[in-house]
């Protein structure tokens, strides 16, 4: 399993991280992009994900709502601005915990040599809101996701 890297300029509005998959990028695509297999990959451990909305097209609205173990709900949500499978994704994501704090994420994929390079890039309003971010625990959150997608990804390989 591969370990996520991530970059994080002091003073730029923007995270980068990327992680290498050891699976065509057909197959990270639709993983990533099919509402039955994020809820097995998307949000922390012992949490639950139900994808509320997922209307995939330049335009289109996606939601998903994650559930803690005592029972409360933390949605969040985006619209998408661009799809182009298998390589590209952009689009926004807000917290409904903490409204009016938008990014825009783009997600690329690469094939190299039979692996999969995902680049994902957020881009915040500002720098407070970037370290507002990084100081929630973002970067130990997002790697447990991405080590979910590479148990997922390594499972759907065999």
């Amino acid at each position: 399993m591969s370990k996520s890297a991530y970059t994080i300029e002091p003073g730029k509005q923007e995270i980068v991280m990327t992680r290498t998959f050891d699976v065509p990028r057909d197959l990270v695509f639709k993983t990533t992009t099919d509402p039955s297999l994020i809820p097995q990959w998307w949000g922390p451990r012992g949490h639950t994900t139900v994808v509320d909305k997922m209307d995939l097209r330049p335009g289109g609205k996606w939601r998903y709502v994650v559930r803690d173990p005592d029972g409360r709900e933390h949605g969040f949500y985006g619209f998408y601005h661009e799809i182009r499978p298998p390589e590209r994704l952009v689009f926004t994501f807000e917290y409904e915990g903490v409204p009016g704090h938008v990014l825009l994420e783009t997600v690329t994929l690469e094939e190299v040599d039979g692996k999969t390079r995902l680049t994902d890039q957020s881009v915040f309003q500002s720098v407070a809101d970037r370290d507002g971010m990084v100081q929630s625990g973002m970067e130990a959150g997002a790697t447990e996701m991405m080590d979910r997608l590479d148990e997922l990804l390594a499972a759907a390989r065999v």
